[in-house]
């Protein structure tokens, strides 16, 4: 007999579920993560920087705004050196100078000679440190890192404070303040940072 007989007693055969996968969606088992719909599409590939994944380099050779710089810093460490030599020609002539003036002899006119000579060596150590720190920041430009840059801009800050007290001396106040203050300028702007924090290999 055949299935599809009408006078089959025991009736039509139950109906078969269709397979999956042929127009139901198979249910994933209870627990299990559930499943990326089919046709999405795959995760975008990393972004890669220029010149094969390298960091891109910096300046090749220094900038003029930054060879500027280091003139001004030259030009600031020299006058330091001026001071120190300028100190040292009135410690010089101290002694002389005071005997001159019949200073000798009166205990308390030598004790304030003392404190004002103390006073000028101390000038002295401090432009001679001044002048010192200048050479050698003036040495590092062409190979030194971002610190160099950023002391630099300190060295001009304190600079501008020496020209402020040496206002006096014949321009060299003036001079000093000039040179300090785009010495700061100079230091501070992107292409000397570019300068400073390049790679070295």
């Amino acid at each position: 007999m055949s299935f599809g007989d009408p006078n089959n007693p025991y009736g039509n055969p139950p109906q078969q579920p269709a397979a999956p996968g042929y127009g139901y969606p198979q249910q994933p088992p209870p627990g299990a993560p559930p499943q990326q719909p089919y046709g999405a599409y795959p995760a975008a590939p990393p972004v890669q920087q220029p010149y094969g994944g390298y960091p891109p380099a910096g300046p090749a050779t220094m900038p003029g705004i930054t060879k500027a710089a280091r003139t001004m810093l030259g030009l600031v460490a020299l006058a330091h050196v001026i001071i120190a030599g300028a100190y040292v020609w009135v410690l010089s002539r101290w002694d002389q100078e005071m005997s001159e003036a019949g200073i000798s002899g009166d205990s308390e006119a030598e004790r304030i000679a003392d404190v004002g000579k103390g006073f000028v060596v101390f000038l002295v150590g401090l432009a001679t440190v001044f002048a010192i720190l200048g050479l050698v920041l003036l040495l590092q430009y062409a190979k030194g890192g971002n610190g160099v840059r950023v002391c630099s801009i300190v060295y001009g800050s304190f600079a501008i404070v020496t020209g402020i007290f040496m206002l006096a001396a014949y321009g060299l106040g003036l001079l000093i303040m000039i040179a300090a203050v785009l010495l700061i300028v100079f230091a501070a702007k992107r292409p000397s940072a570019e300068w400073f924090r390049r790679p070295r290999y």
